[in-house]
């Protein structure tokens, strides 16, 4: 039965969500082809990553929880997983989005964008020998630079908070894959590779990693969606 863990977990990450997507207040099934094109664009980019990341040992997987099946070296449930977890988030996203005035002053979410991007490069640059921590912080800063000033979205501060009230499950979901309640981590990490900072099982750059995924994810969902209704 442990060959089925990941898979179960990126299973209940995404089922209340895609229940729910039917619900006729929220309609969010009509939207479904403009995630899945979304997801598909994002996940091109983060899946080399993980390719890259897996061949030299950044990071590795746990045969003990998988079901033996890989593609491009990697599990199937990994390939999966970036589709499960950011319909949960796009999906969490809308749901709010819908029902809630979250917009940002602009001029707030101004500052939060310079700071945060000041930060993530002092973090890169204090941390360029860990791989894993310098391609995060350094592809975080990318992002919302070009987000921000170049693409000039006007949600990041909406999705930044909504990103930290999922942040729950997102420790819960990364936790588990990490090691926390199992005997050993389903992903694994090179000690030398990362700060070596955790929260509970989770490196930080977890957190930041997952952060910049469901940027881009909610930026080709807008964009997307947009198509659609034109």
């Amino acid at each position: 039965m442990w060959q089925y863990t990941y898979l179960a977990i990126n299973f209940f990450t995404i089922i209340i969500c895609f229940i729910f997507s039917f619900h006729p207040k929220i309609k969010f099934h009509r939207h479904f082809k403009a995630f899945l094109l979304s997801s598909i664009v994002v996940a091109l980019f983060f899946i080399a990553w993980d390719v890259w990341f897996t061949a030299n040992g950044v990071w590795w997987f746990n045969d003990k929880y998988l079901i033996g099946k890989r593609l491009f070296g990697l599990p199937i449930e990994e390939l999966l997983f970036f589709i499960c977890i950011p319909f949960s988030c796009v999906f969490t996203y809308f749901c709010l989005d819908k029902f809630f005035k979250l917009d940002w002053k602009p001029s707030v979410e101004k500052v939060f964008v310079i700071i945060s991007i000041i930060t993530c490069l002092i973090l890169a640059i204090l941390f360029k020998d860990k791989i894993y921590s310098l391609v995060t912080f350094l592809t975080t800063a990318f992002t919302l630079m070009v987000l921000y000033f170049v693409l000039k979205v006007k949600w990041i501060g909406k999705a930044s908070f909504i990103y930290l009230v999922l942040m729950p499950g997102f420790l819960a979901v990364n936790g588990i894959l990490t090691g926390t309640g199992l005997d050993s981590p389903i992903v694994n990490y090179n000690p030398k590779d990362f700060i070596g900072f955790r929260i509970l099982t989770i490196p930080i750059e977890d957190t930041v990693y997952g952060y910049e995924m469901i940027l881009w994810n909610l930026f080709f969902f807008h964009k997307f969606k947009k198509d659609e209704q034109n």
